[in-house]
């Protein structure tokens, strides 16, 4: 090379780097100044010199006197004159890294999004909004409760709201109202903090120009890519400051990134966001949503931090680029040992704690937790409500006829806060403003309508806020007239009487929250490998893959977001929570449609059992299986307690009416036209906390008054006895035993007398009637959960089948890896550096899976192929993986679920099998009554990484589940309990014998009858020449694993110590070169 240098190269070739000093200077810190360690291993290699400008030169002499060199590196950065810089390159036309002309873009957002657009780059779906000075009203742009509308392109909350001027850093996230709304503001990192949440702020800027695009969902997770030239492309994947806003920091402060693997597409865009805007050295970032990749921002010059492998390869593409721009006569062929590597400092390994058994069973050292499942009951919520009365109103017909588009025979349902604000409104000029004295039955009638509208006015006022999450009311019209149109041509119908349907509560109050966040907690020091740290460290660099899924219920969302929170150790409020990390799937989890004729028949059996003390006739159990008889769990003196339970819950209603009648009056009082209160995003979540004040004033907990806790009760004492005819309505058991329940942990300290012996007396009965419901026998019980979790069950088998196929395709590639000779290797690098340009990627795509793979599963394809990348992560263990899918849901699902694991084997075709559950299992499961708040099931897979691929036992899964917080109010006499008003979560309770082995097999045989099979899940949308992560490409499956031959063989470590000195052999190919 020296030889070489002094015949082709009379002299070295001159850098100038005519940057701000501050871009340059780095301190006495190891590990930083990015720029400074790459010049310093250019100038390494013995053909450059480097002159730095230095502040004075650029900003005070003029360019004819600025140092004449060969390369320039110029970029913009605060107080740079950009200007002066293009003068001086125009002048001596030295060969630019970044041109300077196309800098002037990176400024406004507008510019970079046209550019973006103009070279086919993929760009969330947008539209900008101009202003020529602050407040102009623009004709084409509409803003609603949860939208912007621009040009007709109209936005839905969640949308993000950027300033046009690219220097403006505070962008804004506006939340829909459904998930409690409120605005999340992101900013450039000041200390930890890089978003800040505001639950008041609900109406966009308008103060200046602004750019609307549509919010994309990533899993709490951005990626920041680093260019080095058009065939070079570094990614880095960092906590997305949508989530919570704290900054993830390591030991020395910095802020905690990990490299991944860029998609086949992934670079083809880092290649065309390089030409686009001219920069070979670029930033930008990537959103990756729903298995597509988006750029949001270009940040033009930027250079990875903390990096030494990084350094290394970007110094040799700068290299490569210099001498082929200046000396093209000269090999840029790399030298076998780079010349700065003697010195270089060893970056230290962080480790994992070695996952070893779980719950059951000991399988050895060898095992390594591979996929975790959790089905999980919502948290500790107000009782669920619902108000009926036939209205006649011409106020509310009206307002029917606003919303339903004017069809008199149309429903009409009211749950944005315009709509239910309109209805307020009018609820309160129909209010009586006092009462009159009852006189006549039809008076009565008037009289009870009234109370009903007072209700429906309380429910309407309660928490300050209006959220579709908890309130929605239905208008169905009754009757109808014809009418004269108003324009006297012929007649049409308008409704003169409409049935209207309030439903409200069933709000998550600060204890469920509280015992969600408690419960995500333990799952993450329990349930992982590493003692709690090890999810988290798992999480951040790409090595879990977490998908969580709720049900539509508010409840069950907010569960869900405070559970996570809990798990990924997170802060803040839960709205940003919600909408970065939880995915509805009401279709999987929501609803008992598909079963409803058996629930119903399942009702009919139970009241007859019930009411006329009669057992089955058909009894196939025995003394020792008393879980297999009709019925079973009913206590033998049900009929006899049914009037007891009617008896108190009279007496419990007259308290409770009393103390209503003391706030009516109250209310009387004031003006039917109060102003909502000021919205409290507590009230619109769940609290965080106990409202101490109202407990202190003698007032019922949470934002109850006592005129809707009297409807309450009052509704409960009408339905579950009709006096008249002498019947009870058994359906309306577990209604009072949750109303009991509620008030004893959350209104002990209103002393109702007789609660305590009430809900003695309705535990006793719910602990029966509510497991019956879904199926008075086992046989029943299969059959209705098979319905209701159908396509749950259909995605736990897709969940654990693509695990497991993934697992084994890692494991024979590895095998693969191993067994290759260094000299193999060698030529393979050698081929590479002849071939910079070749798209080796495509050459060897093959497939992995088998028939039920990843192409049946929409879900799978849009995650599972972001990766880590081990060339450039110090991890020891990078190819640990785990695969997490919770899903949050009601109690239905909770007992279909159980109901199938435990009774599948009676079905006929599986006669003969054993059940999937133990005998001390289905014992444990027949002595839990009460599948209660939080109760969860979790399916763990473990890997036996000892045993052959094609063994059975190579995959194992182990079943637990908690009856959640399953302990009365009155077993209760921790003091702490009752002031927080929070029952603890019962731990993990085995399904299984200890040492028993479930394979997957077996498992797959045992729940495929009851199952949504793969091929009725909707097709996947994939971009096309996507290759997804497993199923499709062996060349990343090939880079997940590269990482073990250089650990094993001498020889072949040399070749990649020579492949690296190469521009990052095949780790440099992986995750830049296309």
């Amino acid at each position: 090379m020296e030889g070489e240098m002094g015949e082709g190269l009379k002299k070295k070739i001159t850098i100038g780097v005519c940057v701000m000093e501050k871009k340059v200077k780095c301190g006495s810190e190891a590990f930083s100044g990015p720029m400074l360690q790459i010049l310093e291993r250019l100038q390494a290699f013995g053909e450059f010199e480097i002159v730095h400008f230095g502040d004075k030169v650029i900003l005070e002499e003029p360019i004819e006197r600025w140092p004449i060199c060969d390369c320039l590196i110029a970029f913009y950065s605060t107080g740079y004159p950009l200007g002066r810089a293009e003068a001086y390159a125009s002048l001596r036309k030295p060969f630019l890294v970044n041109e300077l002309g196309q800098q002037h873009l990176l400024h406004d957002r507008r510019k970079v999004y046209e550019r973006l657009e103009m070279f086919g780059i993929p760009i969330p779906r947008y539209a900008l909004v101009n202003r020529e000075f602050p407040n102009q009203e623009l004709d084409y742009f509409i803003e609603g409760e949860d939208f912007v509308e621009v040009h007709g392109n109209r936005f839905w909350k969640p949308f993000v709201e950027k300033p046009v001027d690219g220097d403006n850093h505070s962008i804004m996230i506006y939340y829909p109202s459904s998930a409690g709304g409120g605005m999340k503001e992101l900013f450039r990192k000041v200390g930890n903090r890089s978003s800040e949440f505001h639950p008041e702020v609900r109406r966009v800027r308008r103060e200046g120009s602004y750019i609307y695009e549509e919010f994309m969902p990533t899993g709490g997770t951005d990626v920041k890519v680093y260019t080095v030239g058009p065939e070079y492309a570094h990614a880095e994947a960092r906590k997305s400051p949508v989530v919570d806003g704290v900054v993830m920091r390591n030991h020395d402060g910095k802020e905690v990134r990990y490299p991944v693997l860029l998609t086949p597409g992934e670079k083809q865009i880092a290649r065309d966001v390089c030409l686009a805007f001219r920069q070979a050295v670029c930033g930008f970032d990537l959103l990756r949503c729903e298995g597509r990749s988006y750029v949001c921002d270009v940040n033009g010059w930027s250079f990875v931090k903390n990096s030494y492998k990084y350094y290394d390869d970007a110094a040799c593409v700068l290299r490569k680029m210099f001498l082929d721009a200046k000396a093209p006569h000269l090999s840029s062929t790399i030298p076998p040992t780079l010349p700065w590597k003697v010195s270089e400092p060893v970056q230290p390994l962080e480790g994992l704690t070695r996952q070893g058994s779980g719950i059951i069973g000991a399988f050895g050292q060898a095992e390594e937790l591979r996929c975790v499942i959790a089905v999980i009951r919502h948290g500790d919520r107000t009782p669920k409500q619902k108000v009926k009365l036939k209205v006649t109103e011409e106020k509310l017909l009206n307002l029917m006829l606003k919303y339903n588009g004017g069809r008199p025979r149309t429903e009409t349902k009211l749950k944005s806060a315009v709509q239910l604000q309109d209805l307020l409104d009018a609820t309160r000029i129909l209010v009586p403003r006092t009462r009159p004295g009852r006189e006549s039955d039809s008076e009565a009638e008037d009289i009870e309508h009234a109370e009903k509208l007072r209700q429906v006015k309380a429910v309407l006022e309660e928490g300050g806020h209006f959220s579709g999450i908890y309130r929605k009311v239905q208008l169905k019209p009754l009757k109808w007239v014809k009418v004269p149109k108003i324009n006297g041509d012929g007649e049409e119908e308008r409704p003169t009487e409409a049935l209207m349907v309030l439903k409200y509560g069933g709000v998550l109050t600060h204890a469920g929250r509280k015992q969600a966040e408690e419960l995500g907690r333990y799952f993450r020091n329990n349930m992982y490998p590493g003692e709690g740290t090890g999810l988290l460290r798992l999480h951040s660099t790409y090595r879990h893959d977490l998908k969580i899924y709720s049900s539509d219920e508010g409840r069950v969302q907010m569960s869900a977001a405070a559970f996570a929170k809990g798990l990924l150790d997170l802060e803040g409020q839960l709205t940003p929570i919600l909408v970065s990390l939880v995915s509805k799937d009401s279709s999987m989890l929501d609803g008992l449609d598909n079963a409803s004729i058996e629930i119903k028949e399942a009702k009919a059996r139970l009241s007859e059992i019930i009411t006329l003390g009669t057992k089955a006739v058909h009894n196939i159990g025995s003394p020792e299986q008393p879980w297999m008889v009709d019925g079973a769990g009913l206590p033998p003196n049900a009929s006899e307690l049914l009037p007891k339970l009617a008896k108190l819950t009279k007496k419990v209603t007259e308290q409770v009416r009393i103390l209503a009648k003391d706030e009516d009056e109250e209310l009387a009082e004031t003006s039917a036209y109060d102003v909502i209160p000021p919205y409290d995003q507590a009230k619109a979540l769940g609290k965080t906390n106990i409202d101490v004040d109202r407990i202190a004033a003698g007032l019922p907990c949470g934002s109850e008054g006592f005129l809707l806790m009297f409807a309450r009760w009052r509704k409960l004492e009408r339905d579950f006895y009709n006096e008249r005819k002498g019947r009870f309505d058994i359906t309306q058991i577990p209604d009072v035993y949750d109303s009991c329940k509620y008030d004893l942990l959350h209104n002990a300290h209103l002393n109702l007398e007789g609660l305590d012996e009430l809900f003695k007396v309705a535990q006793l009965l719910a602990d029966g009637v509510i497991p019956n419901e879904y199926g008075i026998n086992p046989k029943q019980k299969l059959k209705i959960g098979s319905k209701i979790a159908r396509r749950l069950l259909g995605k736990i088998l897709i969940d654990l089948r693509n695990t497991s196929d993934e697992a084994i395709s890692v494991a024979e590639l590895k095998s693969n890896q191993e067994s290759n000779s260094a000299s193999s290797t060698v030529k393979d690098d050698t081929d590479y550096q002849s071939k910079p340009h070749s798209k080796i990627e495509g050459s060897r795509r093959t497939s992995f899976t088998s028939d039920v793979s990843m192409d049946q599963d929409d879900d799978e394809d849009k995650e599972t192929k972001y990766r880590l990348d081990p060339k450039y992560a110090n991890v020891k263990t990078p190819d640990r993986h785990v695969r997490t899918r919770l899903y949050f849901t009601s109690e239905s699902h909770i007992h279909s679920l159980m109901n199938v694991l435990r009774y599948c084997n009676i079905d006929e075709s599986l006669q003969g099998e054993p059940s999937l559950v133990s005998d001390n299992g289905l014992e444990r499961l027949y002595n839990t009554r009460e599948l209660d708040y939080m109760s969860y099931i979790v399916l763990r897979m473990f890997e036996n990484t000892e045993v052959a691929l094609e063994d059975p036992k190579r995959f194992r899964i182990e079943m637990t589940f908690s009856r959640g917080a399953d302990l009365s109010p009155l077993e209760s006499t921790d003091s702490w309990l009752h002031q927080e008003h929070t029952l603890p979560i019962m731990g993990p309770e085995r399904l299984q014998e200890v040492g028993s082995c479930l394979t997957m097999e077996t498992m797959e045989k045992m729940m495929r009858p009851f199952a949504m099979p793969p091929e009725d899940f909707p097709p996947p949308s994939i971009p096309q020449g996507f290759s997804g992560y497993f199923s499709k490409s062996a060349a990343v499956l090939e880079r997940l694993v590269n990482l073990w031959p250089f650990n094993k063989h001498t020889a072949v470590a040399v070749a990649a110590a020579a492949a690296t000195a190469a521009g990052g052999g095949s780790s440099s190919t992986s995750n830049g070169k296309h």
